[in-house]
């Protein structure tokens, strides 16, 4: 018989005790919140429980909150084909804190945590290949992160005088504009302005 969502958060706050500082259901998943020392040993019980059965890992992401002491929720997504059923195990950590590798459990983490370590520079002990994925050689900062700044450091052209591509500091063509950010459904400060500048010129 399929394990349940209700079945399963009894089975992993009593297999897992001390493991678990946090569980709940949403919206038909579980919700796991851990400490990240405990991922291994967390992710092994989700996998080889024959209750649980967690036996893909989905996607290995992370969340930046800068203002934090603990910078970055990094979150693992399990699914159980067996039971139907899936898993979103969260952890904290500090910046520059170095996460267990999940790559001898499930070898797609491979990809996935190098991803997160390419876009927030989170680094995954015993990785295998940890390099970037998705950015350039030389590439500078992490994209993801809340402080990188939205035009980059640096941007890529082709050089006409040197005949091959370059790379070079962003030159911005023009200041940003400000935007006032009002309902265009009430109208935009301007527009008030000079209706009203309108109305007195009438007069």
């Amino acid at each position: 018989m399929p394990t349940t969502i209700n079945d399963l958060k009894k089975i992993v706050n009593s297999g897992l005790t001390t493991n678990v500082i946090k569980s709940e259901i949403n919206f038909g998943q579980l919700y796991l919140d851990i400490d990240f020392k405990d991922i291994i040993s967390t992710i092994l019980f989700l996998k080889t429980n024959d209750k649980c059965r967690f036996k893909q890992l989905i996607d290995i992401t992370a969340v930046d909150f800068p203002n934090r002491e603990s910078r970055f929720k990094i979150v693992y997504l399990l699914l159980s084909h067996e039971n139907n059923l899936r898993v979103i195990v969260n952890t904290n950590i500090e910046d520059k804190k170095i996460v267990p590798s999940l790559t001898k459990i499930f070898p797609s983490a491979n990809w996935m945590e190098r991803e997160v370590f390419d876009m927030y520079g989170i680094s995954f002990k015993d990785h295998p290949d940890l390099r970037r994925i998705l950015t350039d050689y030389g590439f500078e900062g992490y994209p993801l992160r809340k402080d990188f700044p939205l035009t980059g450091h640096t941007e890529v052209r082709y050089s006409e005088d040197k005949k091959k591509v370059v790379s070079e500091p962003v030159k911005l063509d023009q200041e940003y504009r400000n935007f006032d950010f009002e309902s265009p459904w009430e109208g935009t400060k301007y527009i008030h302005k000079e209706t009203e500048k309108n109305k007195i010129e009438n007069k």
